[in-house]
């Protein structure tokens, strides 16, 4: 049997939103789309977040559902001396409390909140894309890259819940450094 890390953690944020708010130019203002905060979302195994607008669609298969730790914006806000930041303009679907996501890259894990239990694969970081300067704050996009949470997989039906949870990981953890930024990536962009 494979050894499971069990870690405290809360589910702030659920964002659902059915269209993409950032294309085009970011100097030309983000779309007014509908978006829920919502205080539960159904997952479909292989589809993603109901509703949302990563729901089946094949490019995004392996990325439908993308999780944030908060702690990497409240970083990023202190390291710009800029005022907190909202957590849903980063458009991530989940945002966690006391969550080290990146070690999980690759991994299968899960989410149990209010006795429903979700499995998910963490595929592939979620970098920023450079709406952040505009949405957060100039400089969000460069100090977001490392810390931009990960793109997941639903491997199961099931449903999250708002609140307390528990994630359940095949790896140890470190929460504290939920925060922190991974390895950075040079990039063309400013």
């Amino acid at each position: 049997m494979t050894e499971s890390f069990w870690y405290d953690v809360e589910v702030l944020h659920l964002l659902v939103s059915p269209a993409h708010a950032y294309f085009g130019r970011a100097r030309d203002g983000a779309a007014d789309v509908p978006t829920t905060d919502a205080d539960r979302v159904n997952l479909v195994a292989g589809k993603g977040i109901v509703g949302d607008r990563f729901f089946g669609k094949a490019a995004h298969m392996d990325a439908a559902v993308t999780l944030m730790a908060v702690e990497a914006l409240e970083d990023i806000a202190a390291d710009l001396a800029a005022a907190p930041f909202d957590p849903l303009l980063t458009r991530r679907n989940v945002i966690l409390r006391g969550a080290q996501l990146h070690p999980l890259l690759g991994l299968e894990f899960e989410l149990e909140s209010r006795d429903d239990v979700v499995r998910l694969k963490a595929g592939r970081p979620a970098h920023p894309c450079v709406w952040m300067d505009r949405m957060l704050a100039p400089g969000a996009h460069a100090a977001m890259r490392g810390r931009g949470g990960v793109r997941c997989q639903p491997l199961s039906d099931g449903t999250l819940h708002r609140g307390s949870a528990v994630l359940i990981s095949p790896v140890p953890l470190e929460p504290e450094r939920a925060g922190e930024a991974t390895i950075r990536r040079p990039s063309r962009l400013p």
